[in-house]
């Protein structure tokens, strides 16, 4: 069994984020107070649990794939797997079209794009949904994507400052859901906790970001505001989606927004179920493995 890092050894545990977002008394790294309204707090309560850690299920990927292997009728593949998550993320088409409105499970609403794979740089998105549709779609967040080394970078950061300024005043919180250029070499810690620091100093109140093997700690120390893990591309065996989100969890992200590393896989119900152990349970990659083991044997 491999060893699990106490608490309180993390650079900022899951459970110390929570508590600082939800404490009135919290103060800012400046020494200034927080003054959190009650409707923000009601919803980071309900997308971040009460052990301060968090899994959101992504299936947004056809507003600039299109049609994505698993996911041609979205409503249909989350059916087994929805329960399991704590929020899920998409579009407001796939929202409206797609999803039962009587789903009692918070929605983080999509709301950049205007862009797709066959045009010429997936980093010039631009915000495609109002304000006052988020309030009509009862959204519990929000998210955008922020591209940082690209030419399109002014441009994302500025879109998500106005994003955050609309979104502030009706208390509903942004996941800025980061990326730092097309060149995998970038997906190290340094460009990691540049965009993760700057979109929460732009005022993201949760960022995703990649996973990086090296010095992951280094992006969570570096961010105010708690951090998610993004899934990327689909990995080889499950074995190792546990262990980076286990090894994630260890160094202090808050959770996971995983989406074709669960409703691409061979048993999604059996995938969500054993990363919902590793993030909520603390279970081990092995652990996690087994689980996922016996889920599928139907005998869990």
């Amino acid at each position: 069994m491999q060893h699990r890092m106490p608490l309180h050894d993390l650079p900022v545990s899951p459970l110390a984020h929570r508590e600082r977002l939800f404490n009135p008394k919290t103060k800012s790294h400046h020494g200034e107070m927080i003054n959190m309204e009650w409707g923000m707090k009601n919803r980071l309560s309900q997308l971040i649990q009460k052990d301060g850690k968090a899994l959101f299920l992504p299936i947004d990927h056809g507003y600039f794939q299109g049609p994505t292997h698993c996911l041609e009728k979205p409503g249909e593949t989350i059916k087994p797997i929805w329960q399991y998550a704590d929020a899920l993320m998409m579009t407001r088409g796939v929202l409206r079209n797609c999803i039962d409105p009587t789903i009692q499970k918070p929605i983080i609403l999509r709301v950049s794009g205007a862009v797709t794979v066959v045009g010429e740089d997936l980093a010039n998105e631009s915000i495609v949904t109002s304000i006052q549709e988020i309030l009509r779609l009862n959204a519990m967040a929000v998210s955008m994507s922020v591209f940082v080394g690209t030419k399109y970078e002014n441009k994302s950061l500025t879109n998500l400052a106005k994003l955050v300024d609309y979104c502030e005043e009706y208390g509903i919180p942004v996941m800025a859901v980061t990326s730092v250029g097309r060149e995998l070499e970038k997906r190290e810690a340094r460009y990691l906790a540049l965009v993760a620091r700057v979109s929460a100093e732009i005022g993201a109140r949760v960022v995703k970001t990649y996973y990086c093997k090296e010095k992951f700690e280094k992006v969570i120390e570096g961010c105010p505001v708690p951090v998610v893990i993004a899934g990327g591309p689909k990995t080889e065996t499950q074995l190792e989606v546990f262990e980076f989100v286990y090894d994630g969890m260890q160094k202090g992200a808050i959770g996971v927004n995983l989406g074709r590393n669960i409703w691409q896989t061979e048993n999604p119900l059996a995938s969500i179920r054993a990363i919902r152990a590793v993030v909520h349970e603390g279970y081990t990659p092995k652990e996690a493995q087994d689980l996922f083991e016996k889920v599928k044997a139907g005998k869990a």
